[in-house]
């Protein structure tokens, strides 16, 4: 084997993998926050969330693939345990559909499928049909690769040395341990299993060999989910314990029944002379059993996932950090849309309830100076900044990202409502300092005022609750609301300013005091404002 056959193996491979991104990007920007009420809708019970696994894998190529996604979905609340456990079931059938369609050689119409989509894409401007047509050309790649692979492994069937190690493949530890690294290394159990058809294809591997390598390739596929779990939520690890379970469990019970057991022979007879599609078959035969046993057994697979990791008592709320938004490093794109658009909303949530408190502190504050609500002002107004900043950032990462339009209009909002809400949290800010002010120059508001000063928080605090929750159900109410309020808002702000002027001029307050409340009320009206343009984008998101 040359040089030049070791370039077409990794060229092949990485055409395999680009392929693979591909579908994975253009099933992402086609339907990619739509998954979630797929999936919503599709896992009410056991059985349907299996098809709903296979079938996205399948069309996908790459259970590793599905379950990042299913591993996002968990991390943010879209999916309970439960639900992920029958998805990953499915998955596991679901990506046995690419060893079926080598053993079929549908590489041989593979440019076909790569001459349409990437023709599609460059000659139709429909922003849908661009993105399925991109799941084509991926699907014609992918293939193309496979061939380029194959190709290159042909000389092999030459060498003493590598038929010498392919024998040892008959020791089945070794065997599961090489096919577990090997996809680990690699990521995708799908281009690991197709290299060991292209090897059985020379009759280098004998299925009863190859059948071990098969078992930890499975096994190899979960590193990309624990991978992308990194740095998540205790429930999103737990979603990669229960595949890796799955699979571990999978391969113990073949292992045992090839050893005593004529499997191998029995597979061999399904389709003799055919080592391509005997491994396929095995493949399949291997996940669609695993499944039917352990289906019964999903929800002890969740509680057993959360016995080995339980839930964590440390509360870390003090410390700075974002408490939603999880973003992970992953060469798969599909689900990320719905999973960073819930990450965001959660943590702008997050954000406003800290606002809120900020306004009620901060009037509190003026209407009955205290030092610990005032440092409460301070320390939020620092963590309101730090989400700020933080969120800011992640958004800008994702508006680089490829995602639909509707789901580019929903992150793009929230850059604009986070940005209002920073400028609230900074009247509120305004206002604190402004009762430093009163308690320096000795100065009291009168009942009068206090009472006026209780009125604008109420609506302050009724403004921002209005737009608390939103959603496409409620988003024109909320607008109109905003709208009335708005306008409330600015009637109060004159309202009490005309009635300050009457106290200025009657001499019942003193004039650094009415200036003081001058400035008080153009922030209360500036607040409203902020709130209204928020209701607005919520609208735009729609």
């Amino acid at each position: 084997m040359g040089i030049t056959d070791v370039l077409s193996l990794f060229g092949g491979l990485a055409l395999f993998l680009y392929g693979m991104q591909m579908m994975s990007t253009g099933l992402e920007a086609a339907a990619g926050n739509k998954m979630k009420s797929i999936l919503e809708k599709l896992t009410s019970n056991r059985v349907k969330g299996v098809l709903v696994g296979a079938a996205i894998t399948a069309v996908i190529q790459s259970s590793s693939a599905t379950t990042v996604m299913v591993v996002g979905f968990v991390n943010s609340g879209l999916m309970t345990l439960k639900q992920a456990v029958w998805i990953i079931m499915g998955a596991n059938i679901g990506t046995t559909i690419t060893g079926q369609l080598i053993a079929l050689d549908i590489g041989a119409i593979a440019p076909l499928f790569a001459i349409i989509g990437v023709a599609v894409m460059m000659f139709v401007k429909n922003e849908k049909v661009h993105h399925i047509s991109s799941i084509f050309a991926g699907l014609g790649i992918l293939f193309m690769g496979m061939d380029m692979m194959g190709a290159a492994m042909e000389p092999l069937q030459d060498s003493e040395a590598f038929i010498n190690l392919m024998t040892k493949f008959s020791n089945p530890l070794i065997g599961i341990l090489v096919g577990a690294v090997f996809t680990a290394i690699i990521q995708s159990s799908s281009a690991s299993v197709g290299i060991l058809q292209a090897l059985a294809a020379t009759g280098m591997v004998p299925l009863s060999s190859a059948v071990y390598v098969l078992f930890g390739q499975n096994i190899g596929t979960c590193i990309t989910a624990v991978l992308a779990s990194i740095g998540m939520k205790v429930n999103a690890k737990r979603t990669t314990i229960i595949h890796l379970m799955f699979n571990i469990i999978g391969t113990i019970i073949f292992t045992i029944v090839c050893m005593v057991t004529p499997y191998v022979h029995l597979i061999e007879s399904i389709t003799p002379g055919d080592p391509v599609a005997q491994i396929a078959n095995a493949h399949t035969i291997f996940n669609i059993v695993t499944t039917l046993i352990l289906l019964p057994f999903g929800t002890q697979m969740a509680d057993i996932a959360v016995k080995i990791l339980p839930e964590s008592k440390k509360e870390d709320d003090e410390d700075l950090r974002l408490k939603y938004i999880r973003p992970f490093e992953s060469s798969y794109a599909i689900g990320n849309s719905a999973v960073a658009v819930t990450q965001v909303r959660e943590e702008v949530g997050r954000m406003q309830e800290m606002v809120m408190k900020n306004i009620a502190d901060a009037f509190d504050t003026l209407i009955k100076y205290d030092e610990k609500s005032r440092q409460k002002v301070e320390e939020r107004e620092e963590y309101i900044d730090y989400l700020n900043k933080g969120i800011s950032e992640y958004v800008v990462s994702l508006m680089a990202g490829e995602m639909s339009s509707d789901d580019s209009r929903k992150i793009n909002g929230y850059y604009a409502i986070i940005s209002n809400l920073e400028r609230i949290g900074d009247h509120a800010v305004n206002i604190v300092e402004y009762a430093d002010d009163m308690k320096k120059w000795d100065l009291k508001f009168s009942d009068n005022v206090l009472e006026e000063l209780e009125e604008m928080k109420k609506q302050c605090i009724a403004s921002l609750d209005n737009v608390k929750d939103v959603d496409a159900g409620n988003v024109d109410e909320v607008l109109a609301q905003a709208v009335a309020m708005e306008q409330k808002t600015d009637n109060m702000r004159d309202k009490y300013f005309k009635k300050q002027m009457q106290r200025l001029k009657k001499g019942k307050c003193k004039p650094q005091s009415g200036i003081v409340f001058s400035e008080i009320l153009t922030d209360f009206e500036r607040m409203g404002d902020h709130v209204l343009n928020i209701a607005q984008e919520y609208r735009g998101m729609e």
